[in-house]
């Protein structure tokens, strides 16, 4: 089957796509049914916030406006980026509920030893102890926050009132031997709410809620200080989790082989195995990838000045880099970085390739709607980062949540650049619609198949880049301020966050990988669609209910616990197995024939190993078990998830993507040298695997030991990393490798660019005329 400018031969008829189809209508309304009522039940069991916490002499504490205010603090001053609340956020400082519960717990503890025996608690004899302990637990737990107004007893009031001064006053002096600059956004008023909102979100962690023996957030974090402990809940599940997992193996490997993997002779659709003359549009698709290699650069450096902060908190190599770039600045700079450089990568990569599909043709003006989302994306970003590090430094005060930092990690971009990244991305699902279909007539044939259920590849594509767009929305609720319950607003940070990663980003990269290997005679359609059809069935299962493991202990409800353990791995395993089948045909097509797209697909069946690797076995295979995550949340190990997952599965997919592209900018002119490309790749994964056995896993495991045996409190402290020096010194190994490698593909990139920029290129880096195109490139 073949997409050309003059008509869309209508797709031959596949029973078992036909009800894969089917099944995967099905899926996707009931999955996001399903989260529909689970949101529902997320925002009825929110832990309340009373009007006004009380003393018993009728003194009030703090207030629900004093909470909600320290809420917009928090967030103002981006606490989240160098912190993390309910585990959620950076590792490098403390977890403020954590550490905010002990110290409650320990002020409560010494107050009622003063005043039962006018002692304090140290001095106390074992038997005392325990007695003061058992009261302390009790009044902590017994606290009822479903009423309008609570009636604190006495020490307990006496401790919040003795933590938040601290806490407070700590928010706005720095500390550099914790790496803490002070928060320069918040006056000495916001402070002390900001103080309050983390003394009631501790409050949450411990005060049970009605009619269960756990708290609100499922007794999260373990700190037997207090009685945290983890719940029969968190035990049942993950048995039960694992059961699922091993059956759900077999069932996947089951219907793949007997159903989807037929050895048949499907006829091939290598559409995109001869090289066309490139399109306006495609010509200026290059300068998305330098600034790919450019933000990449970028990300390494503020990820390498991070890095070294965990074992030199004072300075960099001597220089108080912290004064000018605030930690949870670089953090900022460093997550966002890879969301728009591998946004960009897909973005540019899909736009280069419809033309292609399409049979080289393009709808009219294409090639100057392409430049304008470019320099409109451009902006954004500029604008976005500029605003964020204003905010920070308190520069942009009463606009802060429109233009400057909004203190959601991964989605920190002020509310006016979200809107217009929204509208980017939007402009971006048009242009690739416009590219597939670059006529009226093909419109309304690709339209009129995809509603009577004819549905191709090349929908599945278009319909990932919409899917994409939409669910980046989700990140604005409300739209124009900020939600007042933290749980809450990490429910819809999440919605962004994990659906974007584990399902959006996972559509578009099962549809595009598919393709790719189809449209170069590796795979045929037949397989292909039958593949993505699958894979995307059990995207929506993991990616959707799956959202659930990054809310178990944030204060949701607690069937998040069984809904979230239980679809988190599946997903990635037909992609696995179609890579297996790619490799398979590739080593056939070799022996036969050059393959002119080996470097591309280097990346890409590195992307499959390191999704299966870094999202399955270090994330859905292992962390997300309830009793585990109850644990590890919060530590290292989560760190190499993070890591291996984004830039393994995805960065090296946006990766392949790219060269697939200067491949086919290529063509049959000049000889396409894939040695620098190459060792690019291999110091990028001899990165990960040092981070791996140098940094994250001895820190990691190290660090969950001390969680268990002392309390998230004390693992998440500076006095916890300080016993871990050595191996925080040893990341800078895999640091080295890969930023070689990324200096590499850039310069790679460029030289490879050079046939569609011959004057710019040449003028800055060659200083001599571009080759003819009859000579051979170097």
């Amino acid at each position: 089957m073949t997409l050309t400018a003059a008509h869309i031969d209508p797709p031959v008829e596949d029973p078992v796509s036909n009800v894969l189809k089917w099944v995967l209508l099905v899926v996707a309304i009931a999955t996001f049914g399903l989260l529909a009522w689970a949101t529902v039940e997320t925002y009825r069991t929110a832990p309340p916030q009373p009007e006004r916490f009380v003393a018993t002499d009728g003194t009030v504490l703090m207030t629900d406006d004093d909470i909600v205010a320290g809420k917009g603090g928090f967030q103002k001053a981006d606490l989240m980026d160098y912190g993390s609340l309910y585990g959620m956020g950076s590792y490098y400082g403390e977890d403020y509920t954590a550490s905010t519960l002990v110290r409650l717990g320990t002020e409560t503890q010494n107050n009622v030893a003063m005043a039962t025996t006018r002692k304090a608690f140290a001095v106390l004899t074992t038997d005392q102890q325990t007695a003061a302990t058992t009261v302390m637990q009790h009044d902590l737990q017994s606290i009822d926050l479903t009423k309008t107004e609570v009636v604190l007893p006495p020490p307990v009031a006496a401790a919040i009132v003795s933590v938040r001064d601290d806490l407070a006053k700590s928010l706005n002096v720095a500390n550099p031997p914790a790496g803490w600059t002070p928060a320069y956004s918040l006056n000495p008023q916001l402070a002390r709410q900001t103080a309050d909102f983390l003394v009631f979100s501790a409050l949450t962690t411990v005060a049970r809620r009605p009619g269960v023996t756990w708290s609100w957030t499922e007794n999260w974090p373990f700190e037997p200080l207090v009685g945290n402990t983890p719940t029969t809940n968190t035990f049942r599940w993950t048995w039960i989790s694992f059961c699922f997992t091993f059956f759900a193996f077999g069932v996947v490997l089951f219907i793949y082989e007997f159903f989807l993997n037929n050895p048949d002779a499907a006829p091939m659709d290598p559409v995109l195995a001869t090289f066309r003359p490139l399109t306006p549009s495609q010509k200026r698709i290059g300068k998305y990838f330098l600034v790919v290699a450019a933000l990449l650069l970028v990300q390494i450096l503020a990820g390498t000045i991070m890095a070294h902060s965990y074992y030199d908190r004072t300075s960099f190599y001597g220089i108080a880099i912290n004064d000018l770039l605030p930690f949870n600045f670089l953090r900022d700079v460093h997550i966002q970085a890879p969301i728009v450089w591998i946004g960009l990568s897909w973005i540019g990569a899909a736009l280069f390739l419809a033309p292609a599909i399409a049979g080289g043709q393009e709808a009219k003006g294409q090639h100057w709607l392409v430049d304008f989302l470019f320099w409109v994306t451009l902006l954004v970003v500029a604008g976005a980062l500029i605003g964020d590090y204003l905010g920070i430094m308190g520069v942009i005060d009463q606009n802060w949540f429109w233009f400057g930092n909004q203190g959601l990690s991964y989605i920190q971009l002020g509310r006016f650049w979200q809107i217009g990244f929204f509208i980017g991305l939007a402009l971006w699902s048009l242009l690739v619609m416009r590219a597939l279909w670059p006529g009226t007539a093909l419109w309304r044939t690709a339209a009129g198949q995809f509603w009577t259920g004819r549905i191709r590849m090349e929908h599945l594509i278009w319909a990932s880049t919409i899917n994409i767009a939409v669910l980046y929305v989700f990140g604005m609720i409300p739209l124009t301020g900020i939600e007042k319950s933290f749980t809450l607003t990490d429910f819809w940070r999440w919605w962004v966050v994990h659906l974007w990663v584990e399902q959006s980003f996972e559509f578009f990269a099962a549809a595009m990988s598919a393709y790719l290997l189809m449209s170069v005679g590796l795979v045929s359609r037949k397989l292909a669609e039958r593949a993505t059809y699958f894979e995307i069935i059990l995207i929506f299962l993991g990616g959707v209910i799956g959202t659930g493991h990054h809310l178990y202990w944030a204060g949701g409800p607690s069937m998040w616990v069984p809904m979230g353990s239980m679809f988190s791995f599946i997903e990635v395993l037909p992609l696995v197995l179609l890579i297996i089948e790619a490799i398979n045909h590739y080593r056939l097509i070799k022996a036969h024939q050059e393959f002119k797209y080996r470097l591309a697909y280097t990346y890409v069946i590195g992307a499959a190993f390191w999704n299966f690797v870094g999202a399955g076995v270090f994330g859905g295979g292992t962390l997300n078990a309830p009793l585990v995550n109850y644990y590890e949340h919060g530590t290292f190990l989560t760190l190499n998830h993070a890591h291996t997952a984004l830039f393994g599965a995805f960065g090296e997919l946006a990766i392949g993507l790219i060269y697939f592209c200067l491949r086919y900018i290529a063509a049959d002119r000049q000889r396409f040298s894939e040695k620098v490309g190459l060792w690019a790749f291999w110091l990028y994964n001899g990165g990960l695997v040092l981070w791996i056995l140098l940094n994250f896993f001895p820190i990691g495991w190290a660090q969950l030991d001390a969680v268990y045996e002392h309390g998230l409190a004390y693992a998440r402290s500076s006095t916890f990393y300080d016993t871990t020096l050595f191996w925080q010194w040893m990341r800078l190994p895999g640091d080295v490798l890969f930023a070689v490698g990324a200096l590499l593909m850039a310069w790679d990139f460029i030289v490879k660019l050079r046939p569609l920029y011959p004057q710019a290129v040449d003028r800055l880096i060659f200083r001599k005329p571009l080759l003819s195109a009859s000579e051979p490139a170097e």
